[in-house]
């Protein structure tokens, strides 16, 4: 009888030993790991971190040893071996590893999410619908349960049993939807995936933001698109990413801006251009307001941090 056999049968803590032990080996060398399983990311940090910009889609965050913390607007979501968190959409947010060290660092895991997938298990489930309506915000917290840890145990076994992935991860997949969706959160996940809800209609309108960042934005024909009124749109909007559709398309500018910067050595207003910046100078302007500082200083820190962690 093997070890992870064990610890399925067992009881939360167990079960979360076991992908303590599972991370841990699978990121021995590294800080992320994309596994050979499409939607499944491993990661592992040895001291804490400061908070950092990232865009982050439809995905399940669990911690199985350290604490990690989301800041989403005006708010912060602090999570770790108890709790995980679920984004609905592509969101702007600040992410930092806040309790972690070389004896225990911090591990984790991201599963990405289908959201159609997750719809059609709903609708499988047999669940009825929650009475009353969630809270509009695209990121939130829920209860870990054995039930999913379990599932997640199963899908980073198949690490190990590469030839089985193509045909058991999607089945796991499906049950880790189904535990999400028999958790707490029920009836956030109800709310997103509901075909004419709010939710799903701002999911709509970010997603073609996010392929199209780079042309003027009309906030009323966008508005329009999803049938919406421009003033009800930009409060749900709001609500739901924490930004106007203006400020989440400069994010996506910003953020794009930067990675041509840092990865692709464009310099300043070949990057501003790039991105849809008509001006160089209100590019830079905007650019500090985001991240603290200049665009060159910027690069020059992140690649003199990057070369000092090598």
């Amino acid at each position: 009888m093997t070890d992870t056999f064990l610890a399925e049968s067992g009881g939360f803590e167990a079960l979360r030993q076991t992908l303590v032990q599972a991370v841990a080996r699978w990121t021995r060398d590294a800080q992320d790991v994309q596994t050979p399983i499409a939607n499944l990311g491993l990661f592992r940090r040895t001291a804490p971190t400061q908070p950092d910009y990232c865009t982050v889609g439809p995905s399940l965050f669990v911690v199985v040893q350290g604490t990690k913390r989301a800041l989403f607007g005006q708010e912060a979501f602090t999570y770790d071996i108890h709790s995980f968190l679920i984004t609905s959409l592509d969101l702007p947010a600040m992410m930092h590893i806040v309790e972690a060290d070389e004896e225990r660092p911090y591990l984790g895991l991201m599963l990405r999410l289908d959201m159609r997938v997750v719809s059609e298990v709903m609708l499988q489930s047999g669940f009825a619908a929650p009475a009353g309506k969630a809270g509009e915000p695209g990121m939130f917290l829920g209860r870990t349960s054995p039930a999913l840890l379990r599932a997640l145990v199963r899908l980073v076994s198949l690490l190990d049993e590469p030839e089985s992935i193509p045909l058991l991860a999607p089945l796991i997949e499906r049950e880790i939807y189904y535990r999400l969706i028999a958790s707490d959160q029920s009836a956030r996940l109800w709310q997103v995936t509901a075909a004419y809800s709010k939710v799903h209609r701002i999911a709509r309108a970010v997603d073609w933001i996010r392929h199209n960042y780079r042309q003027p934005l009309r906030v009323e024909e966008l508005a329009a698109s999803v049938k919406m009124s421009p003033s009800t749109f930009h409060q749900h909007f709001k609500q739901i990413t924490a930004m106007s559709p203006l400020q989440y398309q400069k994010w996506l500018r910003l953020g794009e801006a930067r990675r041509l910067m840092l990865t692709e050595n464009q310099d300043v207003s070949s990057s501003a251009f790039a991105v849809g910046y008509e001006s160089p100078s209100q590019f830079s302007r905007e650019y500090g307001r985001l991240f603290g500082a200049s665009p060159k200083r910027d690069i020059e820190e992140l690649r003199r941090a990057a070369s000092q962690a090598g």
